[in-house]
């Protein structure tokens, strides 16, 4: 049965469909359905427990195309890598570029994913011209910022619950190449970042930071900076970088006892010292946005256990100290998450009325499977977000509370007035019980 990315938690569907006849009716069910693309969420928000979940990875053709202007017109179910893959070589590239190739487009809708920068382009559904959307009623409906607004900002960031998106209309953005300039800086502790990042922000639209969770006292919050940029036109002569086309394969599932928070120092040791290479690097988009999709099936490296992802937003005026207190309680813990990222986030508004991007500061986290000791961990740091009036991100989400995720999104209650009465998820069943 399928699962999401992070393997948590494990549901059985009553029925699990391919969608690939794109002018069927949507299926009578008495179970609630739910479309799912490429199942890249973290948590139960692509999971649909004794309902029906629909397959839509097959619906990825693309429809139109204008050289001139960039917009284009596609199946939901294309995944970013292959879009990417066509547009590049064309001169266009997306907007906004999430973490992982292997999103589908409905999916970066319906999670209003962001990328390294939001600052300067915002959320990706602020890039959606329209997109139509099939309803349980037999509507089909073309929607956008410029109509049937309301129902738009529902589905935009909405999880999937408004109905089944078909076609998506983007406006791509000119670029030179497939390659990105890109620099690393290493800084020392949590102050050094803000500093860093402030002075280097013009330089650089794409930027995040990778922090070392096990770093306390003098140390806490030191990492490595990554900046970069879209490079420009290459002379013919030069010596460029290739991307991957082939990826290596996790073909089995890592014991839970390798990664610990011993390994975890090694690593974080070996990273803070080595990744911060001199100068300016010229990349490959493929290596460069999407790092972990080298290995296929990387989410085996947890062990059957799986892992959790915990992913806030702080707003401006509490980011600082909140983020400290943060990282202060994950260091005290000592599991010491596998995987962490900090970015700041602009002010452009997203679209979406359950978006999770918004000015302020993200820590995004990877902590192995644990059980109660995990989950006590994040109940402590649920209470620094809540407090500093904070949100975690539902996408990513397997375990947060009623409670944060109301405070977090306060919208929630006119989004559901827009909810397609046949669709319903294990995260929002959960969030509504």
């Amino acid at each position: 049965m399928p699962s999401s990315w992070n393997r948590l938690p494990r549901v059985r569907h009553a029925r699990v469909l391919e969608w690939t006849d794109r002018s069927a009716p949507l299926p009578a069910s008495a179970a609630p359905l739910l479309a799912r693309g490429s199942g890249r969420s973290h948590g139960d928000a692509c999971l649909n427990d004794r309902g029906t979940l629909l397959l839509t990875g097959d619906m990825d053709q693309l429809i139109a195309f204008d050289r001139r202007t960039g917009v284009l017109e596609c199946e939901a179910g294309m995944q970013v890598g292959d879009l990417l893959a066509w547009s590049l070589p064309q001169g266009w590239a997306l907007p906004v570029v999430p973490a992982t190739q292997s999103v589908t487009l409905g999916g970066a809708v319906a999670n209003d994913v962001h990328g390294r920068n939001h600052p300067i382009a915002g959320s990706f559904g602020r890039h959606v011209i329209g997109l139509e959307l099939r309803r349980s009623d037999g509507a089909r409906l073309w929607i956008g910022p410029k109509q049937q607004r309301e129902l738009f900002a529902a589905t935009v960031g909405g999880l999937g619950l408004t109905g089944l998106m078909t076609r998506i209309r983007l406006q791509l953005m000119p670029v030179c190449n497939a390659f990105m300039l890109a620099e690393r800086h290493r800084f020392p502790h949590l102050d050094a970042f803000w500093e860093l990042n402030d002075r280097l922000g013009a330089d650089w639209p794409y930027r995040v930071a990778w922090i070392d969770c096990l770093a306390h006292g003098s140390k806490l919050g030191r990492g490595v900076f990554l900046g970069s940029r879209h490079a420009p036109p290459q002379p013919a002569s030069a010596r460029l970088p290739r991307g991957r086309h082939r990826s290596a394969a996790m073909r089995f599932d890592l014991p839970g006892w390798i990664l610990h928070r011993h390994s975890v120092r090694v690593f974080n040791q070996l990273y803070f010292q080595l990744g911060a290479r001199p100068g300016l690097q010229l990349q490959h988009y493929r290596p460069h946005f999407f790092p972990l999709d080298g290995l296929r099936d990387w989410n085996r490296i947890y062990g059957r256990r799986g892992f959790y992802r915990y992913q806030c937003v702080l707003p401006p005026g509490a980011a600082r100290d909140g983020i400290r207190t943060l990282l202060r309680r994950i260091a005290a813990n000592r599991q010491g998450a596998c995987r962490a990222t900090l970015q700041c986030f602009g002010t452009l508004p997203s679209p979406g009325l359950l978006s999770f991007p918004r000015p302020g500061v993200t820590l995004a986290l990877d902590f192995t499977n644990q059980g109660h000791r995990t989950r006590s961990l994040f109940a402590d740091l649920d209470d620094v977000v809540s407090a500093a009036g904070g949100a975690l991100y539902p996408g990513q989400d397997a375990r947060m509370s009623v409670t944060v995720f109301r405070r977090g999104f306060p919208n929630w209650e006119q989004f559901a007035t827009f909810i397609d009465p046949a669709f319903s998820s294990s995260f929002w069943r959960r969030m509504n019980p």
